[in-house]
């Protein structure tokens, strides 16, 4: 929702004293008129966002973070569309926290451990990934 999208990063601007990174993307066969909303957000309140996949289901990835592009003002340079999936959102996500107080936000799946493509749902974890990504143990 963009509601919880935009109270979550405006609570935790105060904490990143670097860089507020975001990756996000959202459902498929859901709202579509909160995508570009969520955009806009993502962009004016992150210094960094990733826009990946979520839950596609059964429409397009590219059709679904296209609307959420639509929503990012022309002259916003501040966002990376990932069209390779959300792993490497996540993992260029890490990759840009070049500063000991830039913090990263994965934001849309949370407790959920699998992801949804064309009917089928694979095995998929934001947190083990982030945590295999920093060498953290799981």
């Amino acid at each position: 929702k963009p509601e919880a999208l935009q109270t979550v990063l405006e609570t935790l601007r105060p904490f990143a004293r670097g860089r507020l990174v975001v990756v996000f993307g959202c459902g498929g066969d859901r709202d579509r008129a909160k995508r570009p909303v969520m955009g806009e957000i993502a962009t004016r309140l992150a210094d960094l966002t990733l826009v990946t996949d979520d839950n596609p289901r059964s429409e397009e990835p590219a059709a679904i973070r296209a609307e959420i592009l639509r929503g990012i003002p022309s002259g916003r340079r501040n966002w990376i569309e990932v069209s390779d999936g959300r792993h490497a959102a996540i993992e260029q996500g890490v990759a840009a926290l070049t500063g000991a107080d830039d913090l990263l936000l994965i934001a849309g799946k949370g407790h959920e451990t699998g992801q949804t493509i064309k009917g089928v749902t694979h095995p998929f974890d934001d947190a083990a990934v982030a945590r295999e990504l920093v060498g953290a143990p799981s």
